[in-house]
């Protein structure tokens, strides 16, 4: 019995096997959808099916660099006693490696490539995982920053990853000063979540927004029309302060903007630096978490 592109997709759909697994499947059992769903059973690969649709918001964010990339990518797992796991932090690492050497444009071209340090594709040594690591795991993420001169800084184990990507002039492109301004200043961006480089990226609905409310504050606070325009504007300057990097205060400067910290470490390694990007990601925001209710889990298994 032939199979067409269809069945594989419906198998997939009905399964949650990978898409190379339902083929196989399908060629196994003559195109038989019932016993390509057994096949699929034979093999533990529905069990791992079944494991996805559970809830991942844990986990953790890996970064990684070489010569001429980084990148930082986010993998969750159910609970975080399994992103502690060794196992789990190497098939993170391992997964990194992959990005950094494949330069993947999205989660589906990475999941088709060799994972690093293995025989496998990144998306059959996941579903390894998942089987013998018992949770569902996903690849939720991932940013690479290619050029110039990229620094990671993971903050508590995991929890929340940053990438800084700097443009460097080739005279001090080794110097250590350059990756230490890069720690110091991905610190920064774990620490005081900015949400844009600098002014110039902050959309224009976003920032017309901010002056509407700023704008209403003042009035509400019995300022007349004109005075309570002045006074946006030099709100909105406090706005840019704590939301763009680079117009933030360095926590670990003498009361100097991160921008002027760049350049004072640029001037006394005696070259140019210019922090082009950055990422941060923190491990589950905007994810549902997964509440236990061990009251109802004991009387369950009491029944």
């Amino acid at each position: 019995m032939a199979f067409t592109a269809a069945d594989v997709k419906a198998l997939r759909e009905s399964t949650g096997a990978g898409m190379m697994d339902c083929k196989k499947a399908l060629e196994s059992s003559n195109g038989d959808m019932e016993k390509a769903m057994e096949f699929l059973r034979e093999k533990g690969l529905a069990a791992a099916a079944k494991k996805a649709s559970r809830i991942a918001a844990e986990g953790m964010v890996c970064g990684m660099t070489n010569a001429d990339a980084g990148v930082v990518v986010e993998i969750n797992s159910e609970t975080d006693f399994v992103a502690k796991n060794a196992d789990f932090q190497k098939f993170a690492a391992d997964v990194a490696e992959t990005i950094l050497v494949n330069k993947p444009a999205d989660i589906d071209a990475l999941a088709a490539c060799k994972c690093a340090n293995s025989d496998l594709t990144v998306a059959e040594a996941l579903q390894e995982k998942v089987l013998t690591i018992g949770e569902n795991i996903k690849i939720r993420r991932f940013a690479l920053c290619e050029g110039g001169v990229n620094v990671t800084y993971m903050h508590m184990g995991g929890k929340i990853g940053v990438l800084i990507n700097m443009e460097v002039s080739d005279n001090i492109k080794a110097n250590e000063g350059v990756a230490s301004l890069g720690r110091g200043v991905a610190m920064q961006i774990a620490a005081m979540n900015p949400s844009w480089l600098d002014s110039s990226e902050v959309p224009a609905d976003v920032l017309d927004k901010e002056k509407e409310i700023l704008t209403a504050q003042a009035i509400n606070e019995g300022k007349p029309q004109a005075v309570a325009e002045k006074m946006v504007m030099g709100r909105i300057k406090k706005f840019y302060a704590e939301n763009c990097l680079l117009e933030q205060e360095y926590v670990q400067g003498d009361k100097i903007s991160v921008a002027q910290h760049v350049a004072n470490v640029a001037k006394e390694l005696g070259g140019e630096i210019k922090i082009t990007k950055f990422v941060r990601f923190e491990k589950g925001e905007g994810l549902e978490k997964r509440e236990d209710n061990f009251a109802e889990e004991v009387a369950s298994m009491m029944k």
